[in-house]
């Protein structure tokens, strides 16, 4: 990697939660594509493990924490021994998050709206609260939080992940300027409709998916290594100057009235 390449992250080592599959995957292939030592964190143990097992085979450097950022330490654990690891933190991708159910808001169980909460929300915080000390000492802090294009707008049936997503959106502001004064950028990345397979259930009916995609100005899903790009654009110099601000990646689908 050429030192003039504003993408490069040599010497440079991160943390990215749910990144057995998927979009998480993607990112940390991404980083470590570019010379970034990866912690790949994410319940399945064997899933994980082969993920980072694929990118050790192709000559980058990555280590896989099974791990729910849901339990009480995992926060902790996860940055504690990334740091023993590397030696360091400079980024901190908060990937780990979903929906797990759809039910209008007058008949959802309030159990159902904490779960959603605990697991978009709070393990976010934990991380960052964890993070920040660490990433305080790098010269190139970069906290990416993942959001979705659910909380951009109204998500009928899907009001308590609406919310939860929004709340990552001003999360990620407030923390910006909070954490400005110590060199560490905070962004929130935000993809529409990726064909992974969280959303496999939506293309297997073809008049579900001719719906999705109906709303999609380019007409098509979007790629995981397409919301990697994105990622490594906000953990890399090429985002220096960028902070407290979202980078929708969605094909069109926020911007249709």
């Amino acid at each position: 990697m050429s030192e003039t390449d504003i993408h490069d992250l040599t010497g440079r080592a991160a943390l990215i939660t749910g990144a057995s599959r998927g979009i998480g995957r993607a990112i940390a292939e991404e980083l470590a594509g570019h010379g970034c030592a990866v912690a790949l964190a994410a319940r399945t143990p064997d899933a994980v493990q082969q993920a980072a097992d694929a990118i050790n085979q192709t000559g980058g450097r990555a280590i896989a924490f099974a791990a729910d950022v849901t339990d009480e330490g995992a926060a902790e654990r996860l940055v504690s021994e990334t740091v023993a690891a590397f030696g360091r933190l400079d980024i901190l991708v908060n990937n780990a998050g979903g929906n797990s159910f759809s039910v209008p808001v007058a008949s959802m169980r309030l159990s159902g709206w904490s779960k959603t909460m605990t697991l978009n929300v709070e393990s976010t915080v934990a991380l960052i609260q964890q993070a920040l000390p660490h990433l305080a000492q790098s010269e190139h802090g970069s906290i990416i939080n993942v959001g979705s294009v659910a909380g951009l707008r109204g998500a009928p049936m899907m009001s308590h992940y609406g919310a939860a997503k929004a709340a990552i959106a001003s999360l990620t502001r407030s923390v910006a300027i909070e954490a400005a004064y110590q060199g560490v950028r905070v962004n929130s990345l935000v993809p529409g409709w990726i064909d992974t397979d969280l959303t496999e259930f939506l293309r297997a009916d073809e008049g579900t998916e001719a719906s999705v995609l109906g709303r999609v100005p380019m007409g098509r899903w979007g790629r995981s290594e397409e919301i990697a790009h994105a990622a490594l654009f906000l953990a890399s110099d090429a985002s220096s100057f960028m902070t407290g601000q979202e980078l929708v990646v969605d094909g069109g689908l926020s911007a249709m009235p």
